[in-house]
C-alpha cells in the first residue's frame, strides 16, 4: 500500500528568495520518512495567472487551463507543507493567488509549515492558517519557525550559514510537526475515503 503524499509548496517566487535553503533542508529531513512521501512544488514553475475566474472551482469549473492543471496537481495530495516567507506581516502574493486558484482540492487535508522571517514567519503563518480554515483545511498547531538570531545566522542578510548551524534549535519543532502531520493525514484520508 502506498504512503500518503504530501506536497511541499515553496511560496516565494523572487529571484533572491531565501526559501530554497529551508525547503531543501526540509526535503533532506523527510527523504526517507516511514509514513509519508513528500514532493517539492515550486510556485515559480506553475505558470498561474492572477485569479480571474467567474467563481471558485467549488461553484464552477475553472476556465484557465493553467488553473485547471494546478487543481489537478493538488488533487493528488493528502496534505501540504508550506515553506512560508513573511512579506509585510503576511504571506506572499504568489501564495495567496495559488490558494485562490483552487478550493475543492485543499478541502479536508492538513496544512503544515516551515516559516521564516525576523519573527519566524509567525504573522504570515497565522494568516495562512486563517485562509486554510476557509479552504476547509486542517491547520496544524505545530510548525517549524526560523526567526530572530537563527534567521540572521542562516540568511544571506546575515551570516548565510547552512541550516545545519541552527538545526539543533529546529529539531524538536520538526519532530512535533511531522508527528502531528502523520496523525492528521491518516485521519483525514480515512475520513475522505469513508
Amino acid at each position: 500500500m502506498s504512503k500518503p503524499r504530501i506536497a511541499v509548496i515553496i511560496s516565494s517566487t523572487r529571484k533572491t528568495r531565501f526559501a530554497d535553503k529551508p525547503a531543501n533542508w526540509f526535503m533532506d529531513k523527510v527523504a526517507d520518512h516511514p509514513d509519508l512521501d513528500f514532493d517539492l512544488i515550486d510556485l515559480r514553475d506553475q505558470n498561474l495567472p492572477f485569479f480571474d475566474e467567474p467563481a471558485s472551482n467549488l461553484w464552477m469549473p475553472s476556465q484557465d487551463p493553467n488553473a485547471s492543471a494546478w487543481q489537478d496537481k493538488l488533487a493528488g495530495y493528502d496534505g501540504y507543507v508550506f515553506v512560508v516567507a513573511e512579506y509585510n506581516r503576511s504571506i506572499t502574493g504568489a501564495l495567496k493567488n495559488a490558494l485562490d486558484q483552487s478550493y475543492k482540492e485543499w478541502n479536508r487535508k492538513p496544512l503544515a509549515a516551515v516559516a521564516y522571517g525576523s519573527l519566524g514567519g509567525a504573522r504570515a503563518l497565522e494568516h495562512l492558517r486563517l485562509i486554510g480554515i476557509e479552504l476547509q483545511m486542517v491547520p496544524l498547531r505545530n510548525a517549524v519557525h526560523i526567526g530572530g538570531a537563527d534567521f540572521f545566522k542562516v540568511s544571506p542578510l546575515g551570516e548565510n550559514a547552512p541550516i545545519s548551524a541552527i538545526e539543533d534549535h529546529l529539531q524538536a519543532a520538526l519532530t512535533a510537526m511531522l508527528d502531528e502531520l502523520v496523525w492528521w493525514t491518516g485521519a483525514t484520508k480515512a475520513a475522505r475515503q469513508a
